[in-house]
């Protein structure tokens, strides 16, 4: 029910909690050794053709938009410093315009 997650979010915007947890998700796999499956999936460029018409958003897409609105440059420096990173977090949560 709605009340039973508000009263577990705190009453949280739950997009904003949902996108702030992709982006220490993102962080987390960055800091993963290149043999791993999670970071090896994460810097795989697919090969072929899309279908006609509008292309979906990949995972990757969408998190570089976010890091886009936000104003942060140099982004895969700033995943290697654990505080940094984690300070990108917290403000991500209350950005207003994700």
């Amino acid at each position: 029910m709605n009340y039973e997650l508000n009263d577990l979010m705190k009453n949280a915007d739950i997009v904003r909690f949902v996108k702030s947890k992709r982006m220490a998700w993102l962080g987390h796999v960055m800091w993963m050794e290149g043999k791993r499956i999670p970071k090896r999936v994460l810097e795989w460029k697919p090969t072929g053709r899309r279908n006609r018409g509008k292309p979906t958003k990949r995972w990757n897409e969408d998190i570089e938009e976010n890091i886009q609105i936000m104003g942060i440059r140099g982004w895969r420096k700033l995943c290697k410093e654990r505080a940094e990173w984690k300070k990108i977090t917290v403000k991500d949560k209350t950005h207003r315009g994700l």
